[in-house]
């Protein structure tokens, strides 16, 4: 794995398409997109005002509810920063909303999981990769290479005793 380049978070016309599926959940249409993406709704850390993104899901773990998610533009995205500051948030996965707090993982953990997503979702994987400026050669050690380089966080729900 080498680092092509790592792009800008989007502007213009392609910020309006990765906000796209905000959009969709908003007309209550959140279940299209099944449980492979989660909205969610988090404050900002400068405004204090609500916010929503909606993120892929790289894991559900179904026995503690836990949803790991991952910021393929860095630690300099908005929506990851707002959780280091304000990690108590709240997620919708289809029409089921879920309060839960965001605990970020460690590179160890990253890789881990990026190792586990790639061979699920191969063409997915290589496709992300190389969005997020990372070539790969499809081999175990490079997912988990790229998975050191991105922040995880996983979302446990809240109230659940877990």
């Amino acid at each position: 794995m080498h680092i092509t380049g790592r792009p800008a978070p989007p502007t213009g016309l392609r910020r309006l398409l990765f906000r796209a599926p905000v959009h969709l959940y908003r007309l209550r249409l959140g279940r299209l997109l099944g449980g492979r993406f989660l909205l969610l709704h988090h404050i900002g850390r400068v405004s204090g005002k609500l916010r929503q993104v909606v993120v892929e899901v790289v894991e559900h773990d179904r026995v503690t509810g836990a949803y790991i998610v991952c910021s393929g533009f860095g630690p300099r995205a908005d929506w990851y920063r707002n959780l280091l500051a304000a990690p108590d948030v709240t997620i919708q996965v289809g029409a089921r909303v879920l309060p839960v707090t965001a605990h970020p993982l460690g590179a160890d953990e990253g890789a881990e999981f990026m190792a586990r997503y790639a061979p699920r979702h191969p063409r997915a994987a290589r496709r992300l990769c190389r969005f997020m400026g990372f070539a790969v050669d499809g081999s175990e050690a490079d997912y988990r290479a790229v998975g050191r380089e991105l922040p995880f966080v996983r979302l446990t729900p809240r109230g659940t005793g877990h």
